[in-house]
């Protein structure tokens, strides 16, 4: 019987830095190991709570509405390859999450809450393996 204590991470990131594709990476990685889990993806469920503007409370409520303790590891990736990602969907609403993504990366938005920073410009599996080695995930069977 596995008696580890839950813990869970919150991928943040611009619209297209590759948060919903490293979480299901993850999970597949996790999947491999045996090792229980559960992912959510707050693009489809929105942030948990009423929102005051203040990412730092956010984060919390999460944590608190989940129970377990926290990480954050915020994705980045420079502006033309989220050009680059979107390309092959060209509806308005994509035009519209990438200016988006273009403001909220020259005004830093959600800089500051991560435990720690990692850069989404290479394989995906790459990326999963780094947040995963930083949160101590990898091999844990």
């Amino acid at each position: 019987m596995n008696d580890r204590r839950a813990e869970g991470v919150l991928l943040t990131g611009v619209y297209g830095s590759g948060k919903s594709s490293v979480a299901v990476e993850m999970a597949y990685l996790l999947e491999q190991q045996g090792e229980p889990f559960a992912l959510l993806d707050l693009d489809y469920l929105s942030w948990a709570g009423q929102s005051t503007g203040d990412r730092a409370a956010e984060v919390r409520t999460i944590e608190q509405a989940l129970g377990l303790p926290l990480k954050v590891a915020r994705l980045t990736v420079p502006l033309p390859a989220i050009e680059q990602r979107l390309a092959s969907d060209v509806t308005s609403g994509r035009r519209d999450d990438l200016r988006e993504a273009a403001a909220s990366i020259a005004a830093e938005v959600g800089v500051g809450l991560e435990d720690v920073t990692i850069a989404n410009d290479r394989p995906i599996g790459a990326v999963a393996h780094e947040v995963m080695t930083f949160l101590g995930w990898l091999g844990r069977v």
